[in-house]
């Protein structure tokens, strides 16, 4: 499930773009201290789309009016993997604009409703179930719309000029930098959707290859298949600890050395996370008892060694407290009793 998310490609721009304008690593790394920029070299990890929204924050405090078309201006071709060429993966550019919006979700969170509408010599593009929240619409569509047409240029091999260019936000002050990048003053602020029409494009033909285009969809649809959220700061925690009674070694030093921080700095971190260390390692210990209980038939003992528990009457003591029943009691319960 990646809903909530956005692929890697995205967030390593939007960084790169924050850092261009000013804002600070040390900023940048205050957004998520358990997001470690360096899986963002892997296209498959996704990060949670609330980093994007507060980077996106910084990063038009720091910049302004114009703020999301720097993030354009950085993204070559190419630069947003495979979604670039889906503008070319049909024969003519409503085709091919149908098949980015349907896989959108190797570009953005798969959460954000895009639609492709054509009406008489009308095709327009249009955000139809936004999820931004409202102190970062600006920055936001300034950078979707302009992605877009840059694209549909480049597929289109024409200097496509739209006919209109709608923002949900009500920045007017953003006027003049948009005027330049969209070639027109047709930019209505303050519209019920985020959108960009074009005048008898529709059939514009992109140069296709139809065997290449099934390829792309294809491969887009791998990578979304195959996508994965990267662990957040509690998920890593909870993967030390089990990691811990695997090797017999469950200490908050030991546990605080394979996260490289000190045993205050992993208090404090979990704390902020309104956990702690204990109510973690509780959790995880459940977590696996009812899983060892359920499906081996390893004897009570057995499972709390493994467990890190000095005697079986510790471990049947909390199993009682986690689910209201003995060890014996659980393990006889039919399973599709859960």
């Amino acid at each position: 499930m990646i809903d909530g998310t956005i692929p890697t490609r995205i967030a390593a721009l939007i960084r790169a773009t924050a850092l261009r304008v000013g804002v600070t690593p040390a900023e940048l790394a205050a957004l998520d201290p358990a997001l470690d920029l360096a899986f963002l070299t892997d296209d498959l990890l996704r990060v949670p789309t609330e980093w994007a929204w507060r980077a996106w924050e910084l990063i038009d405090a720091a910049a302004g009016p114009g703020s999301g078309l720097l993030a354009t201006a950085a993204a070559d071709r190419g630069g947003l993997h495979v979604w670039d060429y889906l503008f070319t993966s049909a024969p003519t550019l409503a085709e091919s604009l149908r098949t980015v919006v349907s896989l959108r979700g190797v570009v953005t969170d798969p959460g954000v409703g895009w639609e492709v509408v054509e009406s008489g010599g009308l095709l327009t593009v249009r955000e139809s179930a936004p999820i931004e929240p409202p102190v970062v619409l600006a920055p936001i569509e300034e950078f979707m719309l302009s992605m877009m047409l840059r694209r549909v240029r480049e597929a289109t091999r024409a200097q496509l000029i739209p006919v209109r260019v709608a923002f949900t936000h009500h920045d007017s002050s953003r006027y003049r930098s948009l005027i330049d990048e969209f070639g027109t003053g047709r930019i209505d602020f303050g519209a019920s959707h985020a959108e960009i029409t074009f005048l008898d494009a529709a059939a514009l033909p992109t140069g296709a290859d139809a065997q290449l285009g099934t390829m792309l969809r294809h491969y887009a649809e791998l990578v979304l298949a195959g996508s994965r959220v990267i662990p957040g700061e509690r998920d890593s925690v909870r993967a030390v600890i089990a990691a811990a009674l695997r090797d017999g070694d469950l200490t908050l030093d030991g546990a605080a050395r394979r996260l490289s921080m000190s045993p205050r700095t992993l208090q404090r971190r979990l704390g902020e996370l309104g956990t702690s260390w204990r109510a973690e390692v509780e959790s995880v210990r459940h977590e696996q008892a009812v899983a060892l209980i359920r499906d081996t038939r390893l004897p009570v003992q057995s499972v709390a060694t493994r467990l890190g528990y000095t005697d079986a009457r510790t471990l049947r003591r909390a199993f009682q407290r986690w689910t209201g029943q003995s060890p014996d009691e659980f393990r006889r319960r039919p399973v599709d009793s859960d």
